[in-house]
This record gives structure tokens, sequence and C-alpha cells, in this order.
């Protein structure tokens, strides 16, 4: 979950307790108003009773306790605070619902009174604390959106991050703020800038190293044209073979860690005939494809060519009998060859310069860019061994 989706579960958690604890309070001060109002009329109808006969200190009290004489109720929108029932008569204290307004109800013999009381200095009280408790949840508000205002940088920053990690070498990212914010963008754009530079000058190294050695090599397999001692001439073709066979994985080995990917859509099919072709097979008869679901591959068409060339280079080289297999299905291809299981545990022959380069089943370096370039696409390499086969499998 991201830091913004974690604030903004917060804010919610937060807004939702804010708004029950004002809801809470407003209901609790509703009570405290309507006790409070239930005890000054109860005091003003006693007084109303004892002195309901004499017209002018009722007309003295109604004016004293800002009473409203009402002819008509509609009771329909009330709720009762306080009701009793006496031998001379019935009083009620009752209250319109969400307002201040309260309503005296007495009934003395056959006598009905009805006064309208407004409780004004209640309902202020309660007004304050309500609009309290709504700062508080706005104060809430702006703070959760000047935090995210705050944070909002981490996005660009992330997004930078992301390009650059995929190979994006130019990306800098632009935030000029005096904050702790600013200070690692501008970390990221010194360190980015920096390994740019670096990158560029080992790819200027790699091309003159590559250049430096290629050029003796040239020259080594043309002046062995000259030697008459075929078999010192075989030998020595062959030195020179490897040689350049070591320097150009040396150089992709090198390229694997600097280059950034081509990514397009292919099919299985394509990457198969394609890396087919990079090996310039003389006997087509010891390659077997079985392709029983071609489905389609995002990657870079020209390395993963590299590394399927590599694995089936491999299983043609160390296979006892042919055809070697190779079989496309379900996202996976696997190449299957008959011969020894391989002696060590497989992550021994991932790493460059195996011990056992010399011997039957080393790899070299083969499987060492195999794996660099499987681990750029982010596929997996797994070998298995089952019924006298040896199987390579790339899962997609």
């Amino acid at each position: 979950m991201s830091i913004f989706k974690k604030l903004t579960f917060l804010f919610i958690i937060s807004f939702v307790l804010m708004t029950v604890i004002g809801l809470w309070i407003d209901n609790i001060n509703s009570k405290r108003v309507d006790n409070f109002a239930k005890e000054k009329y109860l005091k003003v109808i006693d007084d109303i009773f004892k002195n309901i006969e004499n017209k002018n200190y009722l007309d003295s009290l109604i004016l004293k306790n800002s009473l409203e004489k009402v002819n008509f109720l509609d009771e329909n929108n009330l709720e009762t605070i306080y009701s009793q029932n006496s031998a001379f008569g019935d009083i009620s204290i009752l209250k319109y619902k969400s307002s201040n307004i309260y309503i005296l109800k007495i009934k003395y013999l056959d006598e009905l009174y009805i006064f309208k009381a407004f409780e004004e200095e209640s309902l202020s009280d309660k007004n304050i604390l309500n609009i309290l408790v709504f700062l508080d949840i706005f104060a809430l508000l702006i703070m959760f959106l000047f935090i995210i205002k705050l944070l909002s940088p981490l996005k660009t920053i992330t997004k930078e991050l992301k390009a650059f990690a995929n190979g994006n070498l130019s990306t800098r990212i632009d935030i000029k703020s005096n904050d702790e914010i600013g200070t690692l963008a501008k970390s990221f754009n010194n360190m980015a800038s920096s390994l740019e530079n670096s990158i560029k000058t080992r790819e200027e190294l790699l091309r003159d190293i590559g250049h430096e050695l290629r050029t003796p090599i040239a020259k080594g397999k043309f002046a062995i044209e000259k030697i008459d001692d075929f078999s010192q001439k075989e030998l020595l073709k062959k030195i020179f073979q490897d040689l350049e066979k070591l320097t150009n994985e040396l150089i992709e080995l090198e390229k694997l860690n600097i280059s950034k990917l081509n990514l397009t859509i292919f099919s299985a099919e394509t990457l198969v005939l394609e890396s087919l072709g990079k090996l310039y097979l003389e006997d087509e008869s010891k390659v077997d494809i079985e392709i029983f679901e071609d489905f389609k591959i995002e990657g870079d068409l020209d390395y993963l060519s590299i590394a399927l060339k590599n694995l089936i280079d491999n299983a043609l080289k160390y296979a006892i009998s042919f055809p070697i297999i190779i079989k496309v299905d379900k996202n996976q291809i696997s190449i299957l060859n008959s011969g020894e299981k391989l002696s060590k545990e497989f992550e021994y022959y991932l790493k460059p310069f195996t011990q056992e380069l010399i011997q039957r089943d080393g790899f070299g370096l083969g499987l060492s860019i195999v794996k660099k370039i499987l681990d750029k696409h982010n596929f997996q390499l797994i070998y298995s061994y089952k019924n006298g086969f040896n199987i390579f499998k790339i899962i997609l």
C-alpha cells in the first residue's frame, strides 16, 4: 500500500471518529439543554398553577419568561420532555425536533393553556460546541490536504526513479524545494549524473578494448594461413577462434550491464527462428522444433535470441545423441538434450569462468550471459534432469 493510500485511510478513520464524537457530544449537549429547560420551565409552570386565577400576575409571568400564548398546536413534530398528571390537571413540556423551541402545555380543570418558549441562551451554547467540533473536522481536512501536497513530489520522485532503473540514464528530478524532499531530489540528480558519466566512460573503454583485442586476433588468424604444418595450423586456428569467442562474450557480458532493452512484441516461434539463425547450423536435422502453443513475448528480441542461441549451442555441444528438442508451450520455451546430468548444482554454471570450462559439462560465459539477459527481462531459467534428458526451461 502506498503512503498516499495509508494517509487517506488514516484520514477516513480520523474523520469518522471525529464525526461520531461530534454527534455524541451534540447528543449529550442536547440532553443537557433539555434538562436545563425542564428544570426552568417546571418552576414557571408551578408559578402559573399557583397564580392561574390572577390574570395580571399571569401576564407579567408570561412577559418575564418570554412566553408566547398559542391557540393551535400541531403535535406531529413534537417530542415530550416531561409529563405529569394530577387531580387538578395535566402538565407537559414538549420540544420541536431539531430546534430549541419548547411548548408548555397546562390543562387546569377544563381550561387548556399552551405557551411557546425559545431557549436562546442554551441554543447559543450548543451552537458554539457544534461549531468547535466542525472546526476540528475542518482543521483535520486542511491538515490532510497540506500533508498530501507536501508529499506529492514523492510521486514524481518514484516515477523518475523507475525510469532511471529501466535504463533512462538521462532522467532527472525537477523539484526545487528547500526541505528534505528537495535535498533528496538534488542528491539523486548528482548521483544520476555521476553514474551516467561513469557508464559513458565504460562504454568508450569497452569499444576501445574490443578494438584493441580484435585487431591482433584478426592479424593472428591471417598469419596462420601462411603456416604449412596442417596440425599446427588447425591448433592455432582453434586457439584464435576460442580467443575471439571469449573476447566477444566478455564484451557482450559487459554490454548487458550498461545497455537499455529495446522492448518489442513478438511470437515465441519468431524468437526460436531468430536464435537458430544466429547459430548457422550445418545440419538442421540435429534440431527438432515442437510448437504446442505459440504465445506473444514482450522483450528485446536481439538479446533474448542470444540467450536462447547460447542454450541451444550448449545443448548441441554436449548432447550424446540427436536431435535435441526445442519445445514451445504455455509461456515457456524448453531445450532438451540427451546426456549425463550436471555434476554440480545448476547455480554453479551460471557464474562466469566456471572451473569446469574445459570439461564436457563446462559452460564458460554462455550461461552467465543467458542468466543476465533473462534477469533483465524478469524471466526465469530452470534446470531439471528427467529420463536421460537435460532440460533447460525459460519461463516468460
